[in-house]
């Protein structure tokens, strides 16, 4: 044995090993009971196994035999003062093998108990969890896990185990009851850490194998409780706000919106980290799926518009360096296209990418136009829209023309700045011939809300004048109305009014001239009752905050304008529901029965048929080649002679049974064809 520096050297330390026998030592501590009976009653109390060193050595796994056959003492792990909740793991038992549904059973009352929850169940369900993917991952179905999953029974009911007990035994077991609180400064979230983070790659791995969208709906709200836990850890922050931000853009209506929630809730969580970074992508993610555009994709582009708007709400000051930036990019594109005047340059910017941007900024700047951060960005952005529709101002491109008008008429009316709206609208009255033959007929108006450029074919039928009739009405209506309060209203509308009393002198399309000259009698009311109010006033209006007061009491008690055109706003709303849900085309497809023609006359010679009445004979004759004859009623060839000699034709009623199923239009249908 090796010697202890310092140690005196004594007749009993350089013994043989005999010594260390356990007769040897019991016959010291005898001996030690005598010679100092106050030691030996404090290792009593203190130290009872080293009073007891080899009494029980045969029976104890800790023995072992020495080389010579003697049984030595193998001394046991060190203890430390701890906490309450390390002794909770001391009767666990690893648990190794195949998992059964009776030890989720167990697992999952377990997690639901009201007591504390073991550190060792929560590590034991992530351990099951981890072996589930394992086998759904490998290609045999086999892993070299712990524990096994087999069968689909033990593989759902593990998920399930997980998906809904284990985000409330975790808050329980970290003392998270109270809301808000964060994880990591809670007492016992180090011991968990470990099992945590391999818990969540594993949810993200299920989460980015998933195509079915109810299951995905169903891991998406899980991951919306594991959200707390996730933003602890910023590398599975970022792999997991990558795979939302995919579902965000391109899954089903239910998949969008929940994975913008757990995009919202992270990044909340870690707002100073990941902002700048879910900010960038998500826009990028935007632009690149809002390039086509069509019925089907609108929803789902304005809904990642409106959720980019809160995205971007979170921080202001944040948001302008992206928001300056992105803006300038659209002025260098627009200004290169009106230097070079080339088609590549000009394609550049009349595209549904940059037409969206635009929308997207501009709802931003109107939804924060309480907050003086991105209000300065307000004078670039509306003369980036007004120069874009003067970039090539000519008939194909009308469509683009109210797109942008439209922005301009929201932000005017969000941000309440006046914007000169009414001279690129009537600017459309005054340079198109609306007086020019149509070559074409089409039969319904055409739709502008999905298109950017008209065809040459387009512009030839006369669904392209009544469409641009009924969007220039609707757009004037709209602006007109929001700036019906002004005081300067009669001014301001001055030269529209001019301009479209030139075009009612010009045009001679009763339909178009019927429209406009009812608009125009709206606005020529409204300023004179402008004007009344005006000169009721005993304010200068140099004065800014009496103007405003002025307005808002006039806007309060209503404008004339303003009444009629929310009575036809709420008319045109239901004419849009009706377009959107077709409820027209679905009236048409109504069931029609099919039913043979009977002659009045009545033939006495021909006996009467049994069969069942045909109330509604229908006027076709050619139908009556659907039916079949009864064969039970066929006359005598005698008769059928003077049925010929005289000339008469008679057509029996046919019977129900005889009618062939594929006529029948009318066909069973259950709540899932929906």
């Amino acid at each position: 044995m090796k010697k202890l520096k310092g140690a005196p050297v004594s007749a009993e330390n350089s013994d043989s090993e005999e010594d260390l026998s356990p007769e040897a030592h019991k016959k010291s501590l005898e001996k030690l009971k005598k010679t100092d009976p106050d030691f030996y009653t404090f290792l009593e109390e203190n130290d009872e196994n080293l009073l007891n060193f080899g009494v029980d050595s045969d029976e104890e796994e800790s023995d072992k035999e020495g080389e010579d056959g003697d049984t030595l003492h193998v001394p046991g792990p060190l203890q430390a003062d701890s906490d309450e909740s390390d002794f909770e793991d001391e009767d666990a038992k690893t648990v190794q093998g195949k998992i059964t549904l009776k030890m989720v059973s167990q697992w999952q009352s377990e997690l639901q108990s009201q007591d504390k929850v073991k550190l060792t169940t929560l590590t034991t369900v992530i351990k099951a969890f981890n072996a589930a993917m394992l086998r759904a991952t490998s290609d045999d179905g086999s892993s070299k896990a712990e524990l096994k999953v087999e069968g689909s029974s033990v593989f759902n009911a593990v998920i399930q185990m997980c998906v809904l007990y284990l985000p409330n035994a975790i808050k329980k077991y970290l003392g998270m009851e109270q809301s808000g609180k964060d994880p990591q400064k809670c007492k016992h979230f180090i011991k968990i850490k470990g099992p945590l983070v391999a818990y969540l790659k594993d949810l993200l791995k299920l989460l980015s194998g998933v195509t079915s969208e109810n299951i995905l709906t169903v891991l998406l709200k899980h991951l919306h409780q594991m959200c707390v836990y996730v933003a602890c850890f910023q590398r599975i922050s970022k792999h997991a706000l990558k795979r939302l931000i995919t579902l965000w853009s391109t899954g089903e209506e239910t998949v969008r919106v929940l994975a913008f929630l757990c995009i919202l809730r992270i990044t909340r969580n870690q707002q100073a980290a990941l902002l700048d970074l879910v900010l960038k992508a998500m826009y990028m993610t935007y632009v690149k799926n809002c390039k086509f555009v069509s019925p089907t994709t609108w929803p789902g582009i304005n809904f990642m518009r409106r959720s980019l708007v809160e995205m971007f709400s979170l921080d202001l000051n944040v948001s302008y360096r992206h928001v300056f930036l992105y803006i300038r990019q659209l002025a260098i594109l627009l200004r290169n296209a009106i230097v070079v005047q080339k088609v590549e340059n000009r394609q550049a910017v009349y595209n549904w990418q940059c037409v969206n941007s635009l929308h997207l900024w501009a709802d931003l700047i109107a939804a924060t136009s309480n907050k003086p951060q991105l209000q300065p960005l307000l004078y670039p952005l509306v003369m980036v829209i007004t120069n874009t529709i003067k970039l090539v101002p000519t008939h194909q491109y009308y469509p683009l023309r109210f797109h942008c008008v439209e922005i301009l008429i929201n932000l005017s009316k969000e941000t309440n700045t006046f914007i000169p709206i009414l001279p690129y609208l009537v600017e459309v009255l005054t340079t198109y011939d609306f007086n020019k033959k149509h070559k074409k007929v089409s039969m319904k108006p055409l739709d502008f809300s999905c298109i950017l450029r008209l065809a040459k074919s387009q512009m030839m039928e006369n669904g392209f004048k009544d469409a641009v009739i009924e969007k220039l009405y609707g757009l004037l209506l709209e602006h007109t109305a929001n700036e019906s309060h002004s005081i300067a209203f009669p001014d301001t509308s001055l030269l529209a009014i001019i301009q479209i009393k030139q075009f009612l002198k010009n045009c001679s399309v009763s339909n178009y001239t019927k429209k406009i000259r009812q608009l125009l009698e709206k606005i020529e009311e409204n300023a004179k009752f402008i004007e009344k109010e005006r000169a009721k006033i005993s304010f200068s209006l140099n004065d800014e905050k009496m103007v405003n007061a002025w307005e808002t009491s006039i806007k309060t008690k209503g404008t004339p304008l303003l009444t009629f055109f929310e009575n036809w706003n709420k008319i045109n709303k239901i004419q849009k529901r009706k377009k959107v849900s077709k409820n027209d085309e679905i009236a048409g497809e109504l069931p029609m029965i099919k039913r043979a023609k009977i002659n009045e006359e009545k033939v006495s010679d021909v006996p009467e048929k049994k069969g069942p009445m045909v109330l509604f004979p229908s006027d076709s004759e050619d139908e009556n080649d659907n039916f079949k004859i009864d064969e039970e009623s066929e006359e005598p060839k005698k008769k059928e002679k003077k049925l010929k000699k005289q000339k008469v034709k008679k057509t029996p009623a046919p019977e129900l049974d005889n009618i062939p199923d594929k006529d029948d239009v009318v066909k069973d249908f259950s709540v899932t064809d929906w």
